[in-house]
């Protein structure tokens, strides 16, 4: 299940996705996102809106069809190279970290994104 246009749309996702891992999207963490988004629309200037966007569309969205999008957006996007993959993934470090502290769930969900990241790497 694809569901965004654009790698730089999927990204916001995946940041949005792991944000949400404890359950909650705390403050720190959306200041990390904000300024993480600067690299990837560094041509529009509302990036707050794109985020409350992608934050509501995630809400909407079944909690047991993430998995699947993610793993499908990574094979969707085959030609991005290994490396940004895995910046990607280094940056989900810094949103699980913003808040001073990494839960239980936000540290299976970033294992859970380097194991999708590793599977389809293999192909």
């Amino acid at each position: 299940m694809v569901i965004h246009k654009t790698f730089s749309d999927f990204v916001l996702y995946l940041y949005v996705h792991i944000a949400h891992a404890d359950g909650a999207l705390h403050d720190a963490e959306e200041r990390i996102v904000l300024e993480k988004m600067n690299k990837h629309f560094p041509l529009e200037g509302d990036h707050k809106k794109r985020f409350d966007d992608t934050v509501v569309a995630y809400g909407r969205m079944p909690a047991t069809d993430h998995h699947q999008v993610i793993k499908d957006s990574f094979q969707h996007f085959d030609h991005i190279k290994f490396s940004q993959r895995y910046k990607i993934y280094a940056d989900m470090y810094d949103i699980i970290h913003a808040d001073g502290k990494v839960s239980a769930a936000e540290t299976k969900a970033v294992n859970e994104l380097k194991e999708i990241i590793d599977m389809l790497s293999k192909h």
